[in-house]
């Protein structure tokens, strides 16, 4: 069986939010426009929590988050978790970020704020927006930090709401800032050098993996950010799956449903490939591991330019209930 890394995890915690359209905007202020004393409450609030989160002092984090997230508290008691030892607790604030959406009188389906001064195009050098569903009415801030320290560089961010004039927890988002020793910058870079030599499955799972380390939550967008994801976009390749499943015809004679594919670190630091199918049931591990292989064997076949940017594949298969069962092969024992 093949633990799951923090990239297999994809951890993505909703902040308790809410959203029906109102007549009231969403109103946002960057760093500078916030009133200095309520600027480091946030800023206070957010590098105690990470702290917290550092000591893997989980019942603090619970107890001084908001409701909603308190009640669903897994997903952030699993990062902790699998990062104690990992991340540092030397904290410095990259940008904060005041999302006002206490004017409106019911829960909002999508939430939108928009961050600083736009161009006729768009987003500026110094603009953001936010896109988050499902948000309660009330006042948000989104903190942006570097955590050093510990084994690795560390990217969080932590979003906080105001209740009862206090900050509380909303959303926790860590992820390492360098994979096997890389940071986002090699990444596009080697993905440009895999499409020029025309390695166009190879740069997308090194374009995607960059994005990953990359962009600091889902829901925010900037210059930055939007170049980037066009230049992702631009080199997916069509055979890849990317929200519908693709065939995979396999030695075997069968014919597997692959639903994802993405890069992530192995336990001695390179990268493999993982490459999940759908399956209607993982109970049987003997059968399971066959199935495995031969996906494995099938998918390198098929992309034969793997071999060259990966040390292994994992496949795994994932029932519609969520189980799976993962079987990892070297690149160099793939037949």
């Amino acid at each position: 069986m093949v633990r799951n890394s923090y990239f297999i995890l994809r951890i993505a915690f909703t902040v308790g939010l809410i959203f029906t359209a109102s007549g009231f905007a969403q109103e946002c202020l960057q760093a500078g426009e916030i009133e200095p004393g309520i600027r480091a409450a946030i800023d206070n609030a957010a590098i105690q929590f990470i702290q917290f989160a550092s000591h893997g002092d989980i019942q603090t984090l619970r107890t001084r988050a908001t409701p909603a997230l308190a009640s669903t508290f897994g997903g952030v008691e699993q990062a902790v978790i699998h990062d104690k030892g990992m991340l540092g607790d030397q904290i410095t604030i990259r940008r904060d970020y005041l999302l006002d959406a206490s004017k409106a009188t019911a829960a909002l389906p999508r939430a939108e704020f928009f961050c600083g001064v736009y161009g006729p195009d768009g987003h500026t050098p110094s603009s953001a927006s936010f896109a988050i569903p499902n948000l309660a009415p009330g006042r948000y801030s989104l903190v942006l930090t570097n955590v050093t320290g510990g084994k690795v560089p560390y990217m969080v961010t932590v979003v906080l709401q105001n209740l009862e004039n206090r900050w509380r927890l909303a959303g926790y988002y860590p992820k390492p800032t360098e994979v096997s020793g890389h940071d986002a910058v090699w990444y596009v870079q080697q993905a440009r050098a895999y499409k020029q030599l025309g390695e166009l499955h190879n740069a997308w799972f090194y374009y995607v993996l960059a994005w990953e380390i990359y962009s600091p939550v889902d829901f925010m967008s900037s210059l930055q950010l939007d170049k980037l994801s066009s230049e992702i976009q631009a080199a997916r390749p069509a055979d890849v799956p990317w929200g519908e499943a693709v065939p995979l015809v396999a030695a075997n004679g069968h014919t597997y449903r692959l639903t994802q594919a993405f890069a992530v670190p192995d336990e001695q630091g390179q990268l493999s490939l993982v490459v999940k199918y759908e399956a209607a049931d993982v109970s049987n591990t003997a059968q399971t591991f066959q199935e495995n292989t031969a996906v494995i064997a099938a998918f390198a076949v098929r992309f034969p330019e793997i071999r060259r940017a990966f040390t292994g594949i994992v496949a795994r298969a994932t029932t519609a209930s969520g189980q799976d069962y993962g079987t990892l092969v070297a690149m160099k024992d793939i037949r």
